[in-house]
């Protein structure tokens, strides 16, 4: 009887086994990089999570905003000294654990004597030529889909390429107009064309790069920094301890923090997962990701208003840009005489907070929150989904495309908006969560809430403490938070806290 049971249940258990394993062997660590991701892997995760819609026959583009990040990039200069003091820490662990005598057989083979890919290299943050490829083939497909937008002859004036003057940004403008103006020119076998790419000082260029000029928003995250790695600290000490016990190497926290960005690394740009990612499991592996957007969040996301209000220029820039395109059509200017499309390239801190300002990856009542300028809920913790992931929202080339439509409704022309985030389209919370919002309801409802902001008043370094105070004030509510979570749960609670 003793036997039959315990088949009974092996064989109750094995389908749940099977399924586990299946799970396992089908995680695919690239899917879980956060804003390391690259933009193909971004387009795979996002596919399902869009929604299709058809524009309707009357409906023409007679304008195109872009704001794209730059493409795949090497690791800075400072990341590449922190992988460098990894390699060294790691070479000390491993010669303490020779010297106590411990078996080497659990550390993996490839942790002995590792030593950085990019050790030596003196420069960093270039973009790379996957990166160069990303913006090459977006230009390609913009062109391939908006075709009546881009059939005139090339004019700066008509075709506007703006960029940031860090050069990872610049270069990806580049490559992403040899791939839109490919084969329209006469320069060598490609049959390329010379094209105009503008940009503004670093130190006043408020449009793309306002995050460097606000003063205000770099005091508020100087002052969430150290409270934002106190919320991540958790998951840290829980993966470290782990490390240490299945390899018997004593991991600091700072280790697994530069393994995990080794792993992003690696994944991302070398497409090696079997080495640095092997160290973590799929769970531990959601968990750092989810650490990694829950700083997203709170220092470039919603986290903060400011942290997208200071975005208010380039919201202005994009609204000012249609209501041009709106006249010219009014009153019928000759083609080749106004502008058609305005494309910029820039960072992360440039889209994140523009996706904000348009309340992408919001519900509707959240954005009604952020309307009234209250908080919203923190990221939720694996394994509950959330709509905020910086795998989506922020990955490498990632980008948002608003297309203007004049719709020929009897005889009068009516204007809509549609936007494209990386390509798929959108609903927008703002517009009764519909992907086609008339003009003057993304005017009035979306942009000019944020609008009637003035940049200046926001980043006036003369405002810092009222916004630091905020700032913590927001923060001991959500620590008031985690810790009267913590209390009320059971031990086992206490640990996915």
């Amino acid at each position: 009887m003793v036997k039959l049971a315990i088949n009974l249940i092996i064989l109750l258990l094995l389908p749940v086994f099977l399924q586990s394993n299946a799970g396992e062997s089908s995680f695919d660590v690239r899917k879980h990089l956060a804003t390391v991701s690259r933009y193909n892997v971004s387009k795979d995760i996002s596919a399902n999570s869009f929604v299709s819609f058809e524009i309707p026959d009357q409906c023409t583009p007679i304008h195109l905003n872009l704001v794209a990040r730059h493409g795949t990039r090497a690791p800075t200069k400072k990341k590449i000294r922190e992988l460098e003091a990894l390699a060294a820490h790691l070479e000390v662990l491993v010669r303490d654990a020779k010297e106590q005598k411990q078996s080497l057989e659990k550390i993996p083979a490839w942790l002995l004597g590792w030593s950085s890919p990019w050790k030596g290299k003196l420069t960093g943050g270039e973009l790379i030529s996957e990166g160069e490829d990303e913006l090459y083939h977006l230009g390609i497909r913009v062109g391939e889909k908006f075709p009546d937008l881009f059939s005139e002859e090339y004019h700066p004036d008509v075709y506007s390429i703006k960029t940031t003057q860090v050069p990872r940004a610049s270069a990806s403008a580049v490559a992403f107009g040899m791939g839109l103006f490919n084969g329209r020119g006469k320069l060598g076998p490609g049959r390329h064309r010379a094209f105009a790419v503008t940009s503004e000082s670093r130190a006043s260029d408020i449009v793309l790069r306002f995050h460097d000029c606000c003063q205000s928003y770099k005091a508020i995250r100087k002052s969430q920094e150290p409270n934002v790695d106190k919320l991540k600290e958790p998951v840290l000490d829980e993966i470290t301890l782990e490390l240490v016990r299945q390899y018997g190497l004593n991991f600091t926290k700072q280790d697994v923090s530069s393994l995990w960005f080794l792993c992003k690394q690696e994944a991302s740009l070398l497409n090696i997962t079997n080495r640095a990612c092997s160290l973590f499991s799929p769970s531990e592996v959601s968990l750092l990701e989810w650490a990694d957007d829950l700083e997203l969040f709170i220092l470039k996301g919603y986290g903060d208003s400011l942290n997208y209000r200071m975005g208010v220029p380039l919201l202005e820039d994009v609204v000012h840009s249609m209501e041009r395109a709106i006249k010219a059509k009014e009153e019928g200017y000759a083609p080749g005489t106004y502008e058609k499309a305005r494309m910029r390239f820039a960072h992360a801190e440039t889209l994140l907070p523009f996706s904000c300002l348009i309340g992408l990856f919001l519900e509707e009542p959240e954005f009604e929150l952020i309307q009234r300028e209250q908080s919203l809920e923190l990221p939720q913790k694996p394994p509950k989904t959330r709509n905020w992931r910086g795998s989506v929202v922020a990955p490498f080339a990632g980008n948002n495309m608003l297309v203007l439509y004049s719709c020929q409704l009897g005889n009068s022309s009516k204007y809509f908006v549609q936007v494209l985030h990386n390509e798929y389209t959108i609903a927008l919370p703002g517009c009764n969560s519909s992907s086609f919002c008339p003009f003057e309801v993304f005017k009035e409802r979306i942009a000019a809430p944020h609008l009637k902001h003035d940049y200046n008043m926001l980043c006036n370094a003369n405002m810092q403490q009222g916004q630091q105070n905020s700032a913590s004030s927001k923060l001991s509510q959500i620590f008031s938070w985690l810790f009267s979570l913590k209390n009320a749960g059971s031990p086992a609670q206490k640990v996915e806290l």
